[in-house]
């Protein structure tokens, strides 16, 4: 990736978490930390991977994606906002009556999104029905799909993972958000993951391991899942929740937060001045 090319994806990464602090600060409460430490990726995925169109949403050659932390949605309305799939002035009735942008991803209610997740392992799930389905079709589209480390946790995943590695599904691409952190405490306290690349190396994934903050990174990781066809691929990322939020990242129990719009705005200078992404 080229320097241009990488400060432009930085730039996006910078401005969904902008986006998302003033998004949530606006309602007043929301799921901070988990979408702020993905930002990266969905920068990488909707600006320079994934072929998707913001004036045709549904058409049938796209690449899809599947968030399956589905809470992490405010993230996502702020990649599609800046995309273009809608006005960023939805992004002001987030999770209020009448809205297109409810806390969680809905597929009838926002366009781009692809799958109606939050019941997690669920969407995971799908993300293979969908790979399956495009298989079949002889559609030659990639499926990404984004789990949490706490939603590893529920045996619908591992179902899951033994599915797709049996069948060879390689037009999937799937990344675990391993902030080490869960609803209610640390992962390695709740239920320990560890070692998760043997665990999908073991279910038959082609498995890599990256700094989740890293577009660079995250790009060649991706470049060379899609390169091998005889497995599905597993992108572990080491990541931080709440990650370019002062208040907010690396703290216990950030997972959901109540903020104002005064110390979003506040949180948002702090983001500008320190020169992250």
């Amino acid at each position: 990736m080229d320097k241009e090319r990488l400060a432009f994806l930085q730039a996006k990464a910078l401005e969904i978490r902008k986006m998302t602090i003033e998004e949530i600060g606006t309602l007043g409460t929301g799921h901070i930390g988990g979408a702020m430490s993905i930002a990266d990726l969905l920068a990488l995925l909707y600006f320079h991977k994934m072929r998707v169109d913001p004036q045709e949403p549904r058409k049938p050659t796209r690449d899809q994606l599947v968030v399956s932390k589905g809470h992490s949605g405010p993230g996502v309305y702020a990649a599609l906002a800046l995309k273009g799939f809608f006005p960023k002035e939805w992004l002001k009735t987030l999770n209020q009556g009448g809205t297109k942008l409810p806390s969680h991803c809905d597929r009838n209610l926002t366009p781009g999104i692809d799958m109606t997740t939050g019941s997690l392992g669920q969407g995971f799930s799908a993300s293979l029905g969908i790979a399956w389905g495009l298989r079949m079709d002889q559609i030659p589209a990639t499926v990404y799909v984004i789990i949490g480390d706490g939603e590893s946790n529920e045996g619908q995943i591992w179902e899951a993972a033994l599915f797709a590695g049996f069948h060879g599904l390689s037009n999937l691409i799937a990344f675990t958000d391993y902030n080490k952190q869960q609803l209610d405490g640390y992962v390695k306290d709740i239920l320990d993951l560890e070692d998760l690349e043997a665990k999908w190396n073991a279910f038959g994934w082609f498995t890599q391991r990256v700094d989740g903050h890293n577009i660079e990174a995250l790009d060649a990781a991706i470049d060379k899942a899609g390169s091998q066809k005889k497995k599905p691929s597993m992108i572990i990322m080491d990541t931080i929740k709440g990650k370019g939020c002062s208040f907010a990242e690396g703290i216990a129990n950030n997972h959901s937060m109540a903020f104002n719009l005064e110390k979003a705005k506040e949180a948002i200078a702090a983001l500008e001045a320190s020169g992250q992404t």
